[in-house]
C-alpha cells in the first residue's frame, strides 16, 4: 500500500507508519538562545561606544533631568523599531542603493540637530541656583528621541549590514528573526542609555546649583549638537 493524503490529515507510509504533515500555520521557532545572548553582548558594547545617540541622551539628561532623559531614551528605542522594520521589509536596501535618499535623510537629521542647538542657546538660564529650566512635556521629549534616531541614515545602514549576520533561512522567516534581533537590540539600548540618563541627570543636578554652570552647560550642549550635525551632514555611506 502506498502513500495517501487528504487536506488537513497527516500522511501515512505503509513501511514507516504515519508521518506528520507540515503545518503552514505552525509558529516558527525563535533564534537559538546562544545566538541571542551573543547578539545581546555585542549590542551592549555598541551602545556603550560613544556616538550621536548616547551623547544626545547624556546632554538632554544633564539639562532637563533624568526623567526627561528616560523619555528621550524611549523615543530612541522606538526609532530603532522603525529601523528594524525597514530592514525586515527590505526598505533599508532602498536607502543603501540610493545616494539621494541617504543624503536627504542625513541632511534632515543634521538640520534637526542644528535646530536643537539653537533652542538650547536661546534658552533662559536665569532663576534661582539649583533650579532646572522649565521642563519639556514628556511627549515632546519622546518625539525628540524618535526624530533623532530615525533621521540618522547611518543607523539604518548599520542595521542593514549587521542584523542579517545573525539570521538563517533554515530557522524560518528571516523577517521574523530580524524583528527578534531588533527587540534584543532595543532592550540593550534601553538598559545602557537608561543608565546614562540616570547618572547624567544626577550630575546635571549638581551643575544646576550655579547659574554660571547652567550657562556653560547649555553652551557645551549646543556645541555638541552642532558637532553632531556637522558629522552627520558630512557622513558618507
Amino acid at each position: 500500500m502506498g502513500r495517501s493524503s487528504a487536506p488537513g490529515l497527516c500522511l501515512y507510509d505503509a513501511i514507516s507508519g504515519p508521518t506528520v504533515a507540515a503545518d503552514p500555520f505552525q509558529a516558527k521557532p525563535m533564534l537559538p538562545i546562544d545566538t541571542l545572548i551573543a547578539f545581546f553582548g555585542i549590542a551592549v558594547l555598541l551602545a556603550l561606544t560613544p556616538g550621536p545617540d548616547n551623547l544626545f541622551v547624556l546632554m538632554q539628561s544633564a539639562i532637563w533631568g533624568r526623567k526627561a532623559g528616560m523619555f528621550v531614551v524611549l523615543g530612541l528605542c522606538t526609532g530603532l523599531l522603525g529601523h528594524t522594520a525597514a530592514v525586515a521589509v527590505g526598505l533599508a536596501a532602498v536607502f543603501a542603493a540610493s545616494p539621494m535618499a541617504f543624503t536627504a535623510l542625513k541632511l534632515a537629521g543634521a538640520a534637526y540637530l542644528a535646530y536643537l542647538a539653537w533652542q538650547i542657546l536661546r534658552a533662559p538660564v536665569g532663576g534661582d541656583a539649583g533650579s532646572r529650566p522649565e521642563p519639556m512635556k514628556p511627549g515632546a521629549l519622546y518625539r525628540r528621541g524618535i526624530v533623532m534616531n530615525l533621521t540618522n541614515p547611518k543607523v539604518l545602514l548599520f542595521f542593514f549590514a549587521f542584523l542579517p549576520q545573525f539570521t538563517s533561512p533554515a530557522l524560518g522567516r528571516v523577517g521574523v528573526q530580524t524583528m527578534q534581533l531588533g527587540a534584543v537590540f532595543m532592550v540593550s539600548t534601553l538598559l545602557v542609555f537608561g543608565a546614562i540618563a540616570f547618572f547624567s541627570g544626577a550630575f546635571g543636578e549638581l551643575l544646576q546649583r550655579s547659574v554660571t554652570a547652567k550657562r556653560w552647560l547649555n553652551r557645551i550642549a549646543a556645541l555638541v549638537f552642532v558637532g553632531l550635525a556637522v558629522r552627520l551632514a558630512t557622513a558618507s555611506r
